[in-house]
């Protein structure tokens, strides 16, 4: 067993389409990155990296190499999960939570868990996505930008 955690954020700006958990969600900015710049995925890749001792995103899908530029971070999400299969491991339970003042996001939930589930090879009830505002506090609240957090817990794969 092991555990991993993931914290990502990334600034909201113009002219960007927002997509958390590689779902495109209606807004009048989006999220400012390398990639798509999907601040949940970002988080997740982050917590199963950190359970199998791989270091980061930032190490694997540097924002200098060129060949990342605009990429979906479904497709980096995808290499992850290659690296934790070919470790052995698979998703025991993930959790996570979006930071963010607005949208409302729980609606997409359902469409997330099956989008991420699929990738990571597990069933969607093993992901649990939440979402929380700030209260109007801090970079969130003020809605410069989002935040994620994850932790997830790996298993080894059962024979």
């Amino acid at each position: 067993m092991r555990v991993g955690i993931g914290y990502d954020v990334h600034q909201l700006c113009e002219g960007r389409p927002l997509v958390l958990g590689g779902i495109t969600i209606p807004f009048e900015r989006g999220l400012l990155g390398h990639s798509d710049a999907d601040v949940l995925l970002h988080a997740i890749m982050d917590a199963i990296l950190g359970a199998l001792g791989l270091g980061d995103i930032g190490r694997h899908f540097p924002d200098s190499d060129p060949q990342y530029k605009g990429i979906a971070s479904l497709r980096l999400l995808a290499h992850v999960a290659a690296l934790m299969q070919e470790q052995g491991y698979e998703i025991g339970n993930l959790d996570a939570i979006v930071i963010a003042q607005r949208p409302k996001i729980g609606p997409y939930f359902p469409a997330m868990q099956e989008q991420i589930s699929q990738i990571l090879g597990c069933r969607p009830e093993q992901i649990n996505l939440k979402a929380t505002t700030e209260e109007h506090l801090g970079f969130t609240g003020r809605e410069e930008g989002m935040a994620a957090q994850a932790i997830c817990l790996l298993e080894r794969k059962k024979e």
